[in-house]
């Protein structure tokens, strides 16, 4: 008996009560936004930045039928330009963050012929990027570089097109939250340089831990999806806030995001001859 994996496209629609046990769904979802941003950060300025923040996301979720255990990876990153009230300085961020974690599929509710569920886990994240300000001679960027402990939970609603008389689950609503709990990031001491540093290694508590104590934030996200044209379109919402007062230095990003992309779902079917 030689087990062999085939690997097939499926539609949104396609019925889930066709799936057999120890079969495998990938979704994954590939989004691009654009949004607006505001970003402090007293080591390089004491003044608060804002503009536009566009950002590309790729979230993948995980299960085999009759496993209550979802799979979580996500792929982000970010760029924005931004400039100060007075509009005589300007700032850039770049940042790419990844996730990958496990949630366990609490509840399965069925309401009529839709379904609601619950999962909740945990995730690692893991974060690098940079701030750099145009007006600063000394001093005039700022790395960003963290790893954090993500508790997660979510929701999602798979419900029935009205105008369709056949059993197919065509939409689907989700809507996720992460509060990170516990984790360390890089961060100079107020009054330090990146020369002091980098170059004499003069290490002066630049690698702190965080909490929600000194560094609560929220990471939340919504999507809707929808078929159209033979393919499975999203459009979503993203709301980022972070923050942290760590080293005698504060700083915050406020990022809400409007997000459009295409899902595609997978069906990993184990075939024995």
């Amino acid at each position: 008996m030689l087990p062999a994996i085939l690997l097939c496209n499926m539609s949104m629609n396609a019925q889930t009560d066709s799936l057999r046990f120890g079969d495998k769904f990938i979704t994954n979802r590939k989004m691009i936004g654009i949004g607006a941003t505001n970003i402090l950060d007293t080591y390089l300025s004491p003044e608060k930045y804002t503009g536009t923040d566009i950002r590309y996301l790729s979230h993948t979720l995980r299960q085999r039928q009759g496993n209550r255990f979802v799979y979580e990876l996500v792929h982000q990153g970010n760029i924005a330009y931004i400039d100060n009230r007075s509009g005589d300085g300007k700032e850039m961020s770049g940042n790419y963050n990844f996730q990958y974690g496990v949630h366990y599929l609490f509840n399965t509710w069925n309401i009529g012929s839709n379904q609601l569920l619950f999962e909740a886990g945990g995730n690692v994240e893991a974060n690098v990027g940079f701030i750099y300000n145009t007006r600063n001679g000394n001093n005039p960027a700022q790395a960003r570089a963290f790893i954090n402990i993500v508790p997660t939970a979510a929701l999602e609603y798979n419900f029935h097109n009205p105008f369709h008389s056949g059993a197919y689950r065509d939409f689907k609503l989700r809507y996720e939250i992460g509060v990170p709990v516990a984790g360390i990031m890089f961060s100079p001491n107020y009054g330090q340089s990146y020369y002091e540093i980098f170059s004499e290694g003069n290490y002066d508590h630049n690698v702190c831990f965080t909490h929600p104590g000194n560094a609560p934030s929220l990471r939340n996200m919504l999507t809707f999806d929808f078929p159209l044209l033979h393919s499975t379109f999203s459009i979503g919402y993203i709301g980022e806030f972070q923050q942290a007062r760590v080293n005698n230095l504060k700083q915050h990003v406020y990022t809400h995001a409007i997000m459009i992309g295409i899902v595609k779902t997978f069906k990993l079917i184990k075939v024995r001859k």
